[in-house]
């Protein structure tokens, strides 16, 4: 099975005769440059924005390099950890947080490693590790047996749901369908069929928020990639379960962590209403006010003087718990919630807490010590600014972003490993979602350390700086609705791990494109620029493309 990134096979529709380094000038001539355009600005921001996307890219092939060195000889799959657990790989730590940011890496800037190593381990670990039906268990290298003779269904519930959500989905919110959401397909299908906890509404995987939180993000996406009523179904056993029974986050419970690990509970339950907002209304309304008392008393108690969120709190006495009052690194993780709900309702208060929250990172939150200033704390924190931002545009936030991701940077070490323990995938995961939007979603085939893309989207228009040290042919490939076309959401909730779109085409509009160099205009069809097929391009030594991008839909409505 072809990914959505590397191979879809489409023959570019153009709409007018040329391409972009080889059409006919159209009513332009090439002294027409960018600063005549009034462009010169944004061309050198899309410039400074190509140098940034280029070093984070480098640094993330170093990291999959470092990583793969270490990689046990006999499987080829990587440990748990370098400094301790070298012995094993398990479900929640190596597969779910380390091996796909290797997997989505190599799928954007090597696809030979992609298609070969990448593939193979992904083989390995379906033939070796699943336990319990499709579900893996620990792999001790050194027995070439499961790690524990015994069979514990809780830990390997477990394991499964991290691997699914945190891993597996990610990789199928950018590459669509491919080998790797068979396996999450399978693995959920698993865990529901074995689910153990038996309640009123049905039985569930789990009574660990954190399970139950992943998998109530899961199955909202998933219900809406395959169609399949199952999903929803589970989903909404897990719902009925926190919402109209006897757990309600912040009635019932005497612990909330606001941070990974609990925090999954509070997004998840969002994701759920926007789900049944779409495709069960009745229940949808059940669930409204609910959800509107677990966001209104996180609101109320669980939030520091700058409006981010504490650890873990106590809802029902309304404070920090003990140890809990420190900041979550994952602030933007259930600020997704808040978020979502005010695009379905117009609950206007959820939306202000979210802007306070941004608006408080670049006066107090440079060089925060998140996590004890860990590289994933860093990864954590940045993802959730991004993710906010691509809907909430704040320039201090852009800044703050840019300069928390140079201290992210600054913990890789020569080799490229970061830590040395299964949190350096969360490095390369934001890593990309900071380049993709420094790129504003271009991506490159083939992808080459000397080749510098940035983009920079202004007024609706997208304008593209591509250049290189040596001469280079490839496709220059633009970001399509992936929530839409991929994973067929009736609307892009924010969602964690996500990977949010910027600039995107659609197949079914015309677009121009504009060489600011030569003058040439050429015309595509939507279908043309996206991934599936791209612009063939060549990049001279000296000459930098310099793309002016428009919808003309845009253009005749000037």
């Amino acid at each position: 099975m072809k990914t959505r990134l590397l191979l879809r096979s489409v023959v570019p529709v153009v709409l007018a005769v040329g391409c972009a380094v080889a059409g006919d000038a159209q009513g332009t001539t090439a002294t027409a440059n960018a600063v005549d355009r009034g462009l010169g600005a944004g061309f050198d921001l899309a410039r400074q924005n190509a140098a940034a996307a280029n070093e984070g890219f480098r640094r993330c092939l170093r990291f999959v390099h470092g990583w793969l060195a270490q990689a046990d000889p006999g499987t080829g799959l990587i440990p748990r950890n370098l400094q301790r657990d070298r012995d094993i790989w398990n479900a929640q730590d190596s597969a779910a947080d380390n091996y796909p940011f290797m997997v989505l890496t190599a799928a954007l800037l090597d696809e030979d490693l992609f298609e070969g190593r990448m593939r193979a381990m992904l083989e390995t670990e379906a033939r070796l590790t699943p336990r319990v039906g499709a579900m893996p268990d620990t792999w001790s290298f050194s027995k070439g047996a499961f790690a524990d003779p015994d069979i514990r269904l809780d830990r390997i519930i477990f394991g499964s749901s991290e691997y699914v959500k945190d891993g597996l989905l990610p990789l199928t919110e950018w590459l669509g369908a491919s080998p790797w959401s068979e396996r999450m397909l399978a693995i959920l299908d698993a865990i529901w069929e074995h689910a153990p906890v038996a309640t009123p509404f049905g039985r569930i995987a789990s009574d660990n928020v954190e399970v139950n939180g992943e998998m109530l993000q899961a199955l909202s996406r998933i219900y809406w990639m395959t169609g399949d009523p199952r999903y929803l179904e589970w989903a909404v056993r897990l719902g009925d379960y926190y919402l109209l029974g006897e757990h309600h986050p912040t009635k019932d419970l005497r612990v909330l962590r606001l941070r990974d690990h609990g925090c999954e509970v509070v997004s998840g339950l969002c994701e759920l209403y926007a789900t049944c907002h779409f495709a069960w209304p009745e229940k949808a309304a059940a669930y409204r006010a609910p959800i509107r008392s677990m966001l209104d008393r996180i609101l109320e108690v669980g939030r520091n003087e700058q409006g981010l969120f504490y650890n873990q709190i106590d809802p029902v006495a309304g404070k920090p718990t003990e140890g809990g009052a420190g900041t979550a690194d994952t602030w933007g993780y259930t600020f997704n919630g808040f978020y979502t709900v005010y695009l379905l309702d117009g609950v206007d208060r959820y939306r202000e807490a979210t802007l306070r929250a941004m608006k408080a990172l670049w006066p107090h939150y440079r060089s925060f010590k998140w996590e004890g200033e860990s590289a994933d704390g860093y990864a954590d924190s940045i993802e959730s600014a991004l993710n906010l931002l691509n809907r909430e545009p704040l320039p201090e936030v852009a800044r703050w972003i840019d300069s928390e991701t140079r201290v992210m940077w600054g913990k890789q070490q020569e080799d490229g490993v970061i830590e040395g323990w299964h949190g350096d995938g969360n490095f390369a995961r934001t890593t990309i979602m900071y380049c993709l939007w420094k790129t504003q979603g271009v991506t490159v085939r083939p992808w080459r350390e000397d080749l510098r893309f940035g983009a920079l989207r202004e007024d609706g228009q997208l304008l593209l700086w591509v250049e290189s040290e040596t001469p280079w042919e490839g496709r220059i490939c633009f970001d399509e609705p992936r929530h839409r076309t991929d994973l067929h959401l009736p609307l892009d909730w924010p969602r964690i791990n996500q990977f949010p779109e910027w600039f995107t085409v659609e197949e079914d509009w015309a677009y121009r494109i504009e060489d600011l160099e030569t003058g040439r205009v050429s015309r595509w069809g939507g279908v043309g620029l996206t991934t599936r097929a791209g612009v063939p391009v060549k990049v001279v030594p000296g000459q930098p493309l310099r793309w002016r991008v428009q919808d003309t839909r845009l253009l005749q409505a000037r």
